[in-house]
Order: structure tokens, then sequence, then C-alpha cells
């Protein structure tokens, strides 16, 4: 395995940043979070950010479960989990998740199911694709961080 050196996972680091950045995946919130991070908790942002992936994951079985209702009715319920998402996807920046739950919402609004079916997708998809994209960034972070000489906490 070719071993790559800090100065080149710290810019592959900062080309992934910025691609979500122009991409609209992140907003400067994320930049915030990151400068929370620092010796003493090198794991922060990782740790937030998995929390926030584990909370999503429920709210997006909650809504699925309540769009599948074969009586579904419950809009009011369902802008309830909308909103916790929408807190907590701008908390850590995600813009484009964000995003996907105003319009989500705007159609609980409306009490529209075939657009609520259709912006659960939309949810869904851009969720996935955030977990994945921080998944790669935080990978490489740690292999930065390991070059570098870093050691993490629970590592030997």
């Amino acid at each position: 395995m070719l071993a790559l050196g800090p100065d080149l996972l710290w810019a592959d680091m900062n080309r992934l940043l910025a691609f979500l950045f122009h991409q609209g995946v992140l907003d400067e919130q994320f930049l915030q979070l990151q400068q929370l991070q620092d010796e003493t908790s090198p794991n922060f942002v990782s740790e937030v950010v998995n929390i926030y992936f584990h909370e999503s994951e429920k709210l997006l079985r909650n809504l699925r479960a309540l769009l599948m209702e074969k009586e579904f009715s419950d809009y009011k319920k369902m802008g309830i989990h909308l909103n916790q998402f929408m807190g907590s996807s701008s908390s850590i920046g995600a813009k484009r998740v964000r995003n996907v739950c105003v319009a989500f919402r705007a159609a609980t609004e409306q009490n529209n199911r075939p657009g609520c079916l259709r912006a659960l997708e939309m949810l869904e998809h851009e969720y996935c694709y955030l977990k994945n994209k921080l998944h790669e960034l935080f990978q490489i972070e740690q292999q930065r961080a390991l070059a570098a000489g870093v050691r993490y906490p629970g590592q030997n």
C-alpha cells in the first residue's frame, strides 16, 4: 500500500471540502463546527456528525413509516420530524439536506402525499450522498493524522 504524506492528504481533504461547498452540499456552519475541534478533542467533528447520522436515520425511518400508513393523515407529526431534521442538518452545515427538508415541509403543509413521497426520496438520496462524502472526508482526515503522527484516543 502506498503511504501518502500528511501534506498530500491535507490537500485531498481541502479539495473534497471545496467540492462539497461548490456543490452546495455543505455551508459555512460546517467550517464553524471544524473550528471547535482541537488537539484535546481530535474527533469532535466526526463524533458530532455521527450523532447526526444516528438521529437522522431514526427520523428518516419515522418519516417513511408515516407515509406508508394506509390511512396516512398526520401531516403535523411529519412536520415535527422535518423540523428536527432541518435543525440538526443546519447545525452541522448540511445545506442540501436542509433545503430538501424545507421543500418536504412545504408539501406537508399542503397535505400533498405524492409530493411528500417525492420529497422523501430526494431526502434519502441527499442524506446518503452527504453521509458517503463525510465518511470519505473523515477517512482522509484520520489517514492524515496518522501520517503526521497524531494518535487518536483508543488507538495503540
